[in-house]
């Protein structure tokens, strides 16, 4: 396994072009189950959980080839409608493959799914949308079988959960609902950007979808749907990341190819940390941070609120505030595995239930530090640019599941960071 080397307390400077978005990636590529002609997608990650997609689709019959960041997806002649535990428990995103194989193969048998560590992530939202429309679900031995008789037939679902709306599970229902019978009102619809440029790839491929964005989504199916060639959003949650590690370590920063309009909660939430910021043409930021962090207090939700997926980075942005912080996490409540290690680093962060009190302290101390989760590597590989003296961040295979080719793009800026073997 890999870890990062970091040699901390460097103020950073440059340009850093955002990547393609993992989290609307994913299921824009199991929408490609959905028709047999070819897809071209441009601005893909490359990521390992893309890789583990590609790996699925290769399984289920697709041809893959991936490019310099532009994939293009072709039918072969296999129709296997089985994503199997080996492929599937590395990440959670793969279970959305569910919603267009049962659609288009009138069967899916997906395993269960894995990823990281950050509290219970149930399946019932997803199983109930696709029984809504007329599937046979089991769930036995891991996986989870659905068949269909005579085709799926539209309804009006509603997909609230006990922490909100799913992202998933809008995504898997909005994906079968494509090629359903009549009308599909999805009530309590995930507004997220990527269920959006979900939405947006699928009306490109011929679907009839309207009000994407809102908590209401409606899907009127069609008999067939077309290959496409479409361009993936930017990833919202690396921008973010970037504005948080600017706060940190009171380096400036131009982000380019950011996805501005989605970052408002964001850009709220730095600008009270005391974070100055511009935003220019063709989705250019320009960040400039304060020299002291200034406390704030976050609550995450889902969007349009502050991401669950930032929480972590910008906690360790606020263990170096003048003053006390709190953060409330809403979506996750599990979601703070970070804390001990960032305590390790010398921060003060005391946490009771789904709430974290951080005293910010003058500054953090290097130490060697264990990754448990994708945003918690982020948050550990921030605290350790911004701490005096040296850090190792273990376990970083974390860190590639969502973030391509970070180590270059710190050291780009003029970071002390080294990839090397555990």
């Amino acid at each position: 396994m890999d870890k990062f080397v970091i040699r901390g307390n460097k103020k950073l400077r440059g340009d850093v072009t955002i990547s393609g978005s993992k989290n609307a990636a994913l299921p824009i590529l199991a929408a490609t189950l959905l028709t047999d002609e070819d897809c071209m997608i441009h601005n893909v990650p490359r990521l390992e959980d893309i890789h583990t997609m590609i790996k699925i689709l290769k399984y289920l019959g697709k041809e893959v080839t991936f490019d310099n960041n532009t994939l293009v997806v072709k039918e072969r002649s296999s129709k296997s409608f089985c994503a199997p535990y080996r492929l599937v428990r590395t990440m959670r995103g793969s279970f959305c493959v569910l919603g267009p194989l049962l659609a288009k193969r009138k069967k899916a048998k997906v395993s269960l799914p894995g990823g990281c560590v950050i509290g219970v992530r149930p399946v019932d939202l997803h199983i109930k949308g696709i029984e809504e429309l007329g599937a046979h679900v089991t769930v036995r031995e891991g996986y989870c079988c659905a068949t269909v008789q005579r085709g799926l037939e539209g309804k009006r679902i509603f997909l609230g959960g006990s922490f909100g709306p799913s992202v998933l599970a809008t995504a898997n229902v909005m994906m079968a609902a494509a090629l359903a019978k009549g009308e599909t009102v999805i009530e309590c619809a995930a507004c997220e950007p990527e269920v959006t440029d979900l939405a947006r790839f699928l009306i490109r491929m011929g679907a009839d979808i309207q009000g994407a964005g809102s908590p209401f989504i409606t899907i009127r199916g069609k008999k067939k749907l077309g290959g496409c060639t479409y361009t993936i959003i930017s990833d919202r949650i690396e921008a973010g990341t970037f504005i948080a590690l600017a706060s940190a370590s009171g380096s400036a920063l131009t982000l380019r190819n950011a996805d501005v309009e989605s970052l408002g909660a964001v850009l709220e939430a730095a600008m009270h940390m005391g974070v100055n910021y511009e935003i220019r043409s063709n989705n250019t930021i320009q960040i400039k941070s304060s020299k002291k962090v200034k406390p704030i207090h976050i609550t995450t939700y889902p969007y349009p609120g502050f991401p669950t997926d930032l929480q972590a980075q910008f906690m360790s942005a606020l263990t170096l505030a003048d003053g006390v912080s709190t953060v409330t996490e809403r979506v996750f409540q599990e979601r703070f595995m970070h804390v001990s290690e960032l305590n390790r680093m010398g921060a003060q962060i005391y946490r009771s239930g789904s709430y974290a009190v951080i005293k910010g302290v003058k500054s953090l101390e290097g130490a060697e530090v264990m990754a448990s989760d994708l945003r918690a590597s982020a948050a550990l590989v921030i605290a350790g640019l911004a701490a005096k003296g040296e850090t190792q961040v273990l376990r970083i295979y974390h860190l590639d599941r969502g973030y391509e080719q970070l180590d270059k793009k710190l050291q780009a800026l003029g970071a002390d960071v080294q990839r090397m073997k555990e």
